[in-house]
């Protein structure tokens, strides 16, 4: 439920994938909270088919990272509060601290530092793709005044909750699963391969003398079988 408290945007640089080390003065609030955002998510496919086959189904390939575009504003022409004239290089301070987060290379990383976008019931996390920086307004002596940084971020996710949440069960890549209570070698056999009639492979490959008594807390391999008709 809303409590109708104003809150600002805000973007924080880390140094890690995950999300544990802040770059130092590593974090950015906006003067004026966006008017939109955009997520973009893709599928992708191919299409790939035999020379001399007829039209086949697309099949499904990935889906790649989320991308994220969000623009920014800078201002020193004093309008808004708290941002005044102050500084005789105007917008440019302002600037290289919001690259320092988002652009700059993290030195133990050797690549860009990773970020986290917080507002509302936003919560983003990647690294940046493009940013440009459309400079609006001068003073007398051309410095700049305000300008608007257009951005676009890939979406990122650690490795962890990635493989927890792809839980790829492909039959063409070899599974290890721990027994539970109430699991049986066909049941675990039909939950990887779709098919519990592999159990008996199963139990060959590891060496399993009663296939029927597993334990709980048991590793079981599950190989790359070659399905059968």
């Amino acid at each position: 439920m809303s409590t109708g408290e104003l809150k600002k945007l805000k973007v924080t640089g880390y140094k890690d994938d995950k999300f544990t080390q802040k770059v130092g003065d590593g974090e950015f609030t906006t003067l004026l909270n966006p008017e939109k955002y955009t997520l973009k998510y893709k599928v992708e496919y191919t299409e790939a088919q035999g020379q001399g086959t007829s039209a086949t189904q697309p099949k499904f390939v990935r889906t790649p990272p989320e991308e994220f575009e969000l623009d920014f504003l800078f201002d020193r022409t004093g309008v808004i509060k708290g941002q005044d004239e102050s500084s005789g290089d105007g917008i440019i301070d302002d600037l290289e601290q919001f690259k320092k987060i988002v652009f700059d290379y993290s030195g133990d990383e050797h690549k860009p530092n990773y970020v986290m976008v917080g507002w509302g019931t936003l919560l983003f996390k990647g690294t940046l793709l493009e940013m440009s920086i459309e400079f609006k307004l001068f003073g007398p002596d051309g410095t700049p005044l305000r300008a608007v940084v257009k951005t676009k971020f890939k979406g990122s996710v650690e490795e962890d909750l990635r493989v927890a949440k792809e839980n790829n069960n492909s039959p063409d890549l070899t599974h290890i699963r721990v027994v539970n209570e109430g699991d049986t070698l066909p049941l675990m056999t039909f939950k990887i391969y779709g098919d519990s009639k592999y159990y008996l492979e199963v139990a060959k490959a590891n060496k399993l003398q009663n296939f029927r008594k597993l334990k709980v807390g048991q590793k079981i391999m599950f190989p790359p079988i070659e399905k059968v008709s």
